[in-house]
């Protein structure tokens, strides 16, 4: 987005932090605790070094907290007494109504090897209880916020070990206990991870994501995610890279996705009715750079919110109007002139 421009729809753009301990960073997410805003993301030396770790800010009085490590990777010493040290991965933070603030996160030497982690803070986030495995074959959310559906958390999940597979994960307690589906899909015909989830008129779910296609993908369940239909390249452009959506409580649908094949600019926000017609809504980030893998929320006040990874050095928020977005049809995958 150019200097000085002012989207309609924008009302905040603004860096979480200036400066940080930690030279790159990337993967946020964000949620509304009961103390207020929180944002998570991973950071370190570089992505996949064993010292990347998951830091955390709080939004208090108008301002971002500076960020601070609260999880690692950890897991074991070795017989000398050496400590083993994995890079941390992907964050996703969820509010449970009237309970604990959850932060799921992945640990391992790689997305083919890492493994499920889970945190609780009963205070916004300001603490946190030790972290926990979750069982074999569990990732929890995989990128993006799980939903909640009749008292179960249902997750997004995906694995990389045997190509790009997604698969869904829930739990009725909280994380104690979980159930999986199967893959729905081959990992080779679509290649695909990364399922945001989206509610529809009667009880329908659709699944939107990344893929190694050009595309962004999709997937409907009609049965509360127990089972999903194949999986569907969209109109939408994705140069695999990580996306993620929300149902607003009008019933419009928010996407924020790269609407570009190649690249990580620009940023772009879209709106949808019925999840398969898309508007273009604002772009957030149009200069070249990097500006991937966000997170999209709406919080109590209406408004969307959004963060994202900027250049891999900072995380950027956003505050959007939903009401006063200006609307334009995307057809044929291109993404109209907005003023």
């Amino acid at each position: 987005m150019a200097a000085g421009a002012d989207p309609a729809g924008l009302v905040r753009h603004e860096f979480i932090f200036e400066t940080a301990p930690f030279p790159e960073c990337h993967a946020s997410t964000i949620a509304e605790s009961s103390g207020g805003l929180v944002a998570a993301w991973f950071g370190g030396t570089r992505e996949g070094r064993a010292d990347v770790g998951i830091w955390l800010a709080r939004h208090l009085q108008g301002r971002w907290t500076p960020p601070v490590e609260v999880a690692h990777g950890v897991q074991y010493a070795k017989a000398d007494g050496t400590l083993v040290r994995h890079p941390c991965w992907n964050p996703a933070l969820y509010q449970v109504s009237g309970g604990p603030l959850l932060l799921f996160y992945k640990v391992g030497p790689s997305p083919r090897e890492w493994w499920g982690m889970i945190m609780r803070s009963t205070d916004g986030g300001q603490s946190w209880s030790e972290p926990i495995r979750l069982p074999e074959g569990i990732s929890g959310p995989v990128k993006n916020k799980p939903v909640r559906l009749d008292g179960v958390l249902l997750c997004g999940s995906s694995t990389e070990d045997q190509g790009w597979r997604v698969h869904f994960e829930s739990t009725a307690d909280g994380g104690r206990t979980w159930q999986r589906t199967d893959a729905v899909n081959d990992g080779r015909t679509i290649a695909a991870i990364q399922p945001s989830i989206l509610f529809h008129p009667g009880g329908r779910l659709q699944a939107l994501g990344r893929s190694r296609q050009g595309k962004l993908w999709e997937s409907w369940s009609a049965d509360q995610g127990r089972t999903w239909s194949a999986l569907a390249l969209t109109e939408l452009p994705n140069p695999n890279s990580g996306t993620d959506a929300a149902t607003l409580r009008d019933g419009r649908h928010v996407l924020v996705y790269n609407h570009t094949a190649r690249g990580r600019s620009p940023l772009n926000v879209a709106v949808s009715s019925d999840g398969k017609e898309w508007k273009a809504a604002l772009a957030l980030e149009t200069e070249p750079g990097e500006y991937s893998y966000p997170a999209v929320i709406q919080t109590g006040d209406g408004m969307v919110r959004v963060t994202y990874t900027w250049k891999r050095q900072r995380i950027r928020h956003a505050v959007i109007d939903a009401d006063r977005l200006d609307l334009r049809r995307i057809a044929g995958g291109q993404w109209p002139s907005l003023p």
